[in-house]
């Protein structure tokens, strides 16, 4: 291992090196290698606390032994006192969630993540690792996605063909680059090396949705390097793509709180939310409606809205559930605009990050999983739209197929505490439901209203059981483990007008 020289000496050394020595070219990194830089930060309240922040070197492609050296960046805050427990190795989600900003970052994000990242210092050292392809530590792959015409509805067809025309792109624009290495493979593998370029005989993984599925696949090939784990929002190998009825399950138990709340009362129709989410349905797949919107120079553009930008918008404003039912009862009462100009916006030309597809179409799904996919009996609400793109990309993307002996999972023997919200739309709870089986010494803690979150903030209204959490970490000791706990119920929000004259009972615009 090797440190980084300070900001300040190392330009001392480079104005040096101008003037008084011929140029020459840095050493090529090596695989395995990791470059260190020391520096500080300052907990709640307000001592001290050292932390390593730098990259590691990998192959692109560790198949390829003339691969070129990619970085891929990490930081380690070390316990303030041995513990005598693993490190923890924390695994971000995404693909594309870049998280080493929160040491420097000011905004409530980053100091939320900084600040549970030091709660970790009692029980072991920690160490953060970002994803190759979307790092700041080495490479942020991306290509522009191409705009989508506002006076159509959204189209399947159409979002599968400009995926397939991503693909294209993104390997024509790189040409010096091998996209066949950002597969979950070479994801698992850089945690491996990590945890050898760092000394470490054993790890503890805690990582929440793709950090999760990541997390599964650091499990599953490198099985006597884990000690335990600690998964949230948990997305199984051969789940990267969620059934539309365990979506739509978690729709009806958030609407099963909402026909409850006296505020929405007004604006509800006799059957409730799930009713309302049907009269639209059957109103779009009718035909389109359109809706006016205005830009901020007073422009007007106006949007056409179909079947399948209900089916989408059927999963908006679920990361804070309590914002779903106001937004859908204003679709139910012929409020677009605030819809339309999202759907504007999301039509957009934009930019992709890649390592996404090229991660997603290469895992894929079984034969099976495909046909329980295209055969599910919520469809018609949720459409194709989760995976349609992905599976007819997947030979468009160099990354390799990783087979079903990856995706499907087997028995093992790794402790592993799982935490699932059932109102998560993201990552539905029957996928731990579905995984828990093969973990004979595994734990799951079924969190009632818990949404897309990850572990502690899931279990934030029980401090005993965050506190069992960690010392699962630290002992490898599930006791004081909680089966289920139950969140409150949220205050919703209501519709931005008045209730309709009678209510919400009477017919609904068409």
């Amino acid at each position: 291992m090797r440190s980084i020289l300070t900001l300040a000496f190392r330009r001392c050394v480079l104005l040096s090196l101008i003037f008084t020595a011929p140029a020459f070219a840095a050493p090529p990194h090596r695989a395995g290698e990791i470059v260190v830089e020391h520096n500080t930060t300052r907990n709640e309240a307000g001592a001290v606390v050292h932390y390593e922040i730098g990259t590691l070197y990998v192959r692109e492609n560790r198949k390829n032994a003339d691969s070129r050296i990619i970085g891929v960046g990490f930081a380690r805050i070390k316990a303030p006192h041995p513990t005598g427990a693993p490190p923890i190795f924390w695994l971000p989600g995404g693909p594309g969630l870049s998280v080493l900003g929160a040491f420097t970052d000011t905004d409530n994000a980053a100091k939320g993540r900084l600040r549970s990242w030091l709660a970790f210092g009692t029980t072991a050292d920690l160490v953060i690792i970002e994803q190759r392809g979307y790092t700041r530590g080495g490479e942020m792959l991306e290509a522009m996605g191409e705009a989508s015409p506002l006076d159509q509805p959204a189209s399947l067809r159409a979002e599968a063909l400009a995926m397939r025309e991503l693909a294209k792109r993104a390997v024509a624009e790189n040409p010096d680059k091998d996209l066949s290495g950002y597969n979950i493979a070479e994801f698992a593998a850089d945690v491996d090396d990590l945890r050898g370029a760092l000394g470490y005989d054993q790890i503890s993984l805690f990582g929440g949705s793709f950090g999760s599925q990541w997390s599964l696949a650091v499990m599953h090939f490198y099985p006597r390097t884990i000690a335990r784990a600690v998964l949230s929002g948990v997305e199984p190998l051969n789940n990267g793509y969620d059934l539309p009825s365990h979506v739509f399950a978690a729709l009806q138990r958030i609407a099963y709180d909402a026909d409850r709340d006296a505020a929405l009362a007004p604006y509800l129709p006799t059957g409730g939310m799930m009713q309302a989410v049907q009269a639209l349905r059957h109103r779009l797949a009718a035909r389109p409606v359109r809706a006016v919107i205005h830009d901020e120079s007073g422009r007007s553009r106006t949007i056409v809205l179909g079947l399948g930008d209900l089916q989408l918008a059927l999963l908006s404003h679920t990361q804070e559930a309590e914002q779903w039912p106001a937004f859908i009862l204003s679709l139910y009462h012929g409020h677009y605009e605030s819809w339309a100009q999202e759907v504007a916006e999301a039509r957009e030309a934009g930019k992709v990050k890649l390592i996404g597809p090229l991660a997603d179409s290469s895992l894929g799904v079984t034969a099976a999983r495909e046909h329980q996919l295209r055969s599910d009996p919520a469809l018609d609400f949720l459409g194709n739209w989760n995976f349609e793109a992905n599976i007819a990309s997947a030979p468009d993307w160099p990354t390799p197929d990783m087979g079903d002996d990856v995706r499907m999972p087997v028995e093992s023997s790794i402790p592993v505490v799982f935490v699932h919200g059932d109102w998560d739309t993201s990552t539905p709870v029957e996928n731990t439901l579905g995984l828990l089986p093969y973990y004979p010494n595994g734990h799951a803690i079924l969190v009632h209203r818990g949404g897309h979150d990850g572990t502690f903030y899931q279990l934030r209204e029980d401090p005993i059981a965050k506190q069992a959490v960690y010392d699962f970490l630290k002992t490898g000791k599930m006791t004081g483990l909680p089966v289920a706990i139950s969140l409150p119920a949220p205050r919703f929000a209501i519709p931005s007008f008045a209730p309709p004259a009678g209510g919400g009972k009477g017919r609904a615009p068409h």
